[in-house]
């Protein structure tokens, strides 16, 4: 029994050769495709195999179109950050030269109305910008860049479109400091618009005003506007000053309590007008020029020598 061999014939070992399968493979192949181009026998199978394997093809290629689409993902979030901040950088320019230009529209509207106040005055004067405040922080005062070189003197008025804003104070070769109103050291004649009651605008250094030495029972209301009234010869006539916005009327002190608000931009604009000097004031008449006895006759001695000469005695 065991010399018996159960190994199979060389022909089913070895199977069959190489050769006859390529032979035997093309063949069919040829047949198939001679019997699809003539009686289309295969059109049905291509079909069936078509929809058997179209799911197979899209489950192969959906890593690949996946890694694709994440790719694409985060190349558009990296683009549209770019844009983003380029367009925000873009706004940031834009809201900047959009500031500037209405910042630029704004001071010309206000050095064309300085020019109108500038040409409505007989006096005429210089414009000026404010530079800097003075480095007294309990002060209201101003630096402009004219000085001496252009003929600026102390005590010139400096005005701006709405109304009084100062003084010049001090004088250098390129440079002036004026007092602003609201100085606590500062004060002008003023007069009631709407009453004409005289008097004098005092201020207070916190950028009020107070209207000082009106009686208790003074014809002055809240709203009341303020002008120059001109009798200290430096501020011309007419120019709004204040306006009142509080008053405390008590009986038991003579005059009433008077705060006002400036009526011109004192601390806003960067841009003033610094008027011409007025021209001087006349000299006060003597006693003799206005009329008066000397004062040697006496006030009877006169009347009886004035009814003498009526009465012809």
């Amino acid at each position: 029994m065991a010399g018996i061999d159960h190994s199979p014939p060389p022909f089913f070992k070895r199977g069959p050769a190489p050769l006859a399968l390529l032979s035997l493979y093309l063949g069919c192949s040829l047949s198939l495709m001679v019997l699809d181009h003539k009686f289309h026998y295969l059109e049905l199978l291509r079909q069936a195999v078509a929809v058997i394997t179209t799911p197979v093809q899209m489950l192969a290629h959906a890593p690949a179109k996946g890694f694709s689409q994440v790719d694409e993902y985060f190349a558009n979030l990296t683009s549209l950050q770019k844009e983003n901040d380029q367009l925000k950088h873009t706004q940031l320019e834009a809201a900047t030269i959009l500031q500037r230009h209405q910042h630029l529209e704004e001071e010309n509207r206000h050095l064309r109305e300085l020019l109108g106040v500038k040409e409505r005055l007989p006096t005429g004067g210089r414009l000026a910008q404010i530079l800097y405040a003075a480095r007294d922080p309990f002060s209201r005062r101003v630096i402009v860049d004219k000085g001496l070189q252009e003929d600026i003197i102390a005590g010139q008025p400096v005005v701006d479109h709405l109304g009084v804003i100062g003084q010049v104070t001090r004088v250098y070769p390129l440079l002036s400091e004026i007092t602003l109103i609201t100085d606590k050291d500062q004060a002008i004649p003023v007069q009631v618009v709407r009453s004409g009651l005289r008097s004098v605008v005092f201020g207070l250094g916190n950028g009020q005003l107070e209207l000082r030495y009106m009686p208790a029972n003074a014809d002055v209301q809240n709203g009341d506007v303020l002008v120059t009234s001109g009798l200290d010869g430096i501020f011309p006539a007419g120019f709004p000053v204040a306006k009142v916005i509080h008053m405390e009327r008590d009986t038991t002190y003579s005059f009433a309590r008077i705060i006002c608000a400036p009526v011109a931009g004192v601390e806003h604009f960067g841009e003033v007008m610094i008027l011409n000097p007025r021209a001087a004031l006349p000299p006060r008449p003597t006693e003799a020029e206005a009329g008066r006895p000397e004062s040697g006759d006496k006030p009877a001695t006169s009347k009886v020598r004035r009814i003498k000469r009526e009465t012809g005695h």
